[in-house]
């Protein structure tokens, strides 16, 4: 009589599942370097530990915490078309604390997720490094994050970014708290270029014809301008505070300017702006978007930063100074526009371009 052996089963384990918890390992060890520059003396914890600590910063006497949250979008598919992935991590950390510096909150610490398929290392060690760029450029420290695969769940190589940023105010120094006053001026200040928003629109441009990111724009392929990263705020509008006073900031993000400029303005009042595209540095890049895609003029101004990435409200009397002080820190910046009276049945925004 034949007595059949049953096959032992093949014993699963976590990583034949998809999880390779020895890869979140080795990168882990590879990025300590890159999180130890960025390392603020108020950080009282180390990489690796379950949670960070930090200290207060003592030269802020009524301190308010402040936090945000945000991503970078599908500009991760222009950095996957150009493989190239070492600004995207700065611009992860750009839409944070831009969003923080609008209430003159100083960036203090900032945590990453990370998802993914199946982890590559190498690709997110780069992608690592350009968030830890970002923080040293805002002065805040990367205390951790959480890397995770989820096998088949992403494409081939794919991930998602979102990051986490916390910033201190002294609470008599917020920015924004009355808006924007009638009767200041509208300063905006130069973006870097698309910044992350709106790369959806642009993408549908891209997948026409994906040899169009390697066209020429000013002596720089369409794809590593795009890539260009986020502009940080942060320093210039710090030093700007101490010396200027700001009534508001809007950043001009998702939703580009009829979106955001309303959010600094009380309900009796308006914005009026008024400037030439062609004065801002990125507008080439603009206007090749424009004409690409056939976009109309007030879908782009709903859409993207059009060049210029914050707006500062700022009373008549300082804008002298405000303008001498932004060219001492080297960004372009220039008049846009006023803040008036607004009657029941007006807009809140006038947008005239020159």
């Amino acid at each position: 009589m034949n007595t059949k052996v049953p096959k032992e089963n093949k014993s699963l384990s976590y990583k034949n599942s998809g999880v390779n918890v020895e890869a979140g390992y080795k990168l882990v060890n590879k990025i300590k370097p890159l999180v130890k520059e960025t390392k603020r003396p108020e950080i009282i914890s180390g990489l690796g530990s379950f949670s960070a600590l930090s200290k207060l910063p003592s030269h802020i006497d009524n301190p308010i915490l402040v936090t945000c949250t945000d991503g970078v979008g599908t500009k991760i598919e222009i950095a996957k078309a150009m493989k190239q992935f070492n600004t995207i991590g700065i611009d992860l950390v750009a839409m944070c604390v831009n969003d923080l510096i609008t209430c003159g909150a100083e960036p203090l610490l900032f945590l990453d997720y990370y998802v993914t398929d199946k982890l590559n290392v190498d690709l997110a060690t780069e992608v690592i490094s350009g968030i830890a760029e970002g923080c040293k450029q805002a002065n805040c420290s990367l205390v951790g994050g959480e890397t995770a695969e989820h096998p088949d769940s992403f494409p081939y190589q794919s991930f998602d970014l979102a990051g986490f940023a916390l910033g201190i105010v002294d609470q008599k120094k917020i920015i924004g708290q009355n808006l924007a006053e009638k009767g200041d001026v509208l300063i905006g200040l130069a973006s870097n270029g698309v910044h992350s928003n709106g790369f959806s629109l642009i993408r549908k441009i891209i997948n026409k014809d994906p040899q169009l990111l390697l066209s020429n724009i000013q002596g720089e392929t369409v794809g590593s301008r795009l890539l260009t990263p986020t502009k940080i705020y942060v320093k210039e509008i710090l030093e700007l505070k101490e010396k200027i006073e700001i009534s508001a900031i809007s950043h001009i993000a998702g939703g580009g300017f009829y979106e955001n400029i309303p959010r600094i303005l009380n309900s009796d009042s308006k914005a009026i702006l008024s400037f030439n595209e062609t004065e801002w540095p990125a507008f080439k890049l603009f206007e090749w978007i424009r004409s690409k895609g056939e976009i109309q003029q007030k879908e782009m101004l709903s859409t993207f930063n059009c060049g210029i990435g914050m707006v500062l409200s700022i009373k008549e009397n300082d804008v002298n100074n405000a303008l001498d002080l932004l060219e001492k820190l080297t960004i372009p910046s220039k008049i846009i526009g006023t803040v008036e009276f607004k009657k029941k049945e007006e807009a809140s925004l006038d947008i005239t371009l020159n």
